[in-house]
C-alpha cells in the first residue's frame, strides 16, 4: 500500500483522484484548507503541511487558484516534501501555458519550472480544460440576453475522470518527468460548444462572437492551448452534459 498526499483533494478534478487511489487500496490524505485533520493553506505552509507530507510516498498536486498564490503554495509544498524525503511528486498543469501569455498560465508555467527545479523527483501532466469548466462559462454567460463568446477560439475539452485517471496512474509509478499532454477527443469552435450546451440545458440565447483584442487572445485563436495531435480522451462535451442534466 503507497501513502499518497492529495493536495485540493476536495476540488472538481482532486477528489476523483482521490477516489481512484482509494479504490485501488491506497492510503490517501487529502489535503485542502478546510478538509480536516490535513487543514493547510499551503500559500502559508507552516507546521500542518509537515504533519500532512510525514511518510508519504508521493504527492499529486492539484490544488490551484485562479486569484493567485500558486507559486508560492509550490514553494512551500516541495521544501516540505524535501524535508519529508518525499519521492514523487506529481503535477497537474494546462497545456499551453508555454504558448498563450496569460496570467493564470504563466503562473502555472513558474510551477512547472520550480517544480523541475527542486530536485524532487517528479510528473508533470498538462491536459486541456475540463468540461465542467466551459459548462461553468458558459452558464454565466447565458444569464445575459445574449450569450457573447470570443470570436474565433477553438477548444479542445477533455473529461475530468479521465485525466484524474492519469493522475492516479502516474502517482503510482516512477518520476517521468513531463509526460504526454491529454487533450479531449475534439477540436470545437467556441460557438458548436456553446449552442450544444444551450440545446441540452433547454435555454434559449442569440449567440454573438465578440472580437478582441491582445497577445493571449490572439495565442488562443491560434490554437496556443489545444493539442490535436493528443487527443486521447474519449468523453465528448455532449455526453458530458447528458450525464450533468440527469443528476
Amino acid at each position: 500500500m503507497t501513502t499518497i498526499l492529495v493536495t485540493g483533494g476536495t476540488g472538481t478534478l482532486g477528489r476523483l483522484v482521490v477516489e481512484r487511489l482509494r479504490a485501488d487500496g491506497h492510503e490517501v490524505r487529502v489535503l485542502s484548507r478546510r478538509n480536516r485533520p490535513y487543514a493547510v493553506d499551503l500559500r502559508k505552509g507552516g507546521a500542518g503541511l509537515d504533519a500532512a507530507m510525514s511518510g508519504a510516498d508521493a504527492i499529486v498536486h492539484c490544488a490551484t487558484s485562479p486569484r493567485g498564490g500558486d507559486e508560492d503554495a509550490a514553494r512551500n509544498l516541495i521544501a516540505a516534501a524535501r524535508k519529508a524525503g518525499v519521492g514523487h511528486l506529481v503535477y497537474i498543469s494546462i497545456v499551453g501555458v508555454d504558448r498563450v501569455p496569460f496570467g493564470y498560465y504563466r503562473s502555472k508555467l513558474a510551477v512547472e519550472r520550480l517544480i523541475e527545479d527542486s530536485g524532487l523527483g517528479f510528473t508533470i501532466l498538462r491536459a486541456t480544460q475540463f468540461h465542467d469548466l466551459l459548462a461553468q462559462l458558459f452558464g454565466t454567460l447565458a444569464k445575459a440576453p445574449v450569450l457573447l463568446l470570443p470570436a474565433g477560439v477553438p477548444d479542445q475539452p477533455v473529461e475530468v475522470a479521465e485525466v484524474a485517471d492519469r493522475l492516479a496512474e502516474l502517482a503510482l509509478a516512477a518520476p517521468a518527468g513531463r509526460v504526454d499532454d491529454m487533450a479531449g477527443p475534439e477540436v470545437r469552435s467556441m460557438e458548436s460548444l456553446a449552442r450544444s450546451f444551450l440545446r441540452v440545458t433547454g435555454r434559449r440565447r442569440p449567440i454573438l462572437n465578440v472580437p478582441l483584442a491582445g497577445k493571449a487572445y490572439r495565442a488562443f485563436r491560434e490554437g496556443g492551448h489545444l493539442a490535436p495531435e493528443r487527443a486521447v480522451g474519449k468523453g465528448t462535451f455532449e455526453e458530458y452534459l447528458a450525464v450533468r442534466n440527469r443528476r
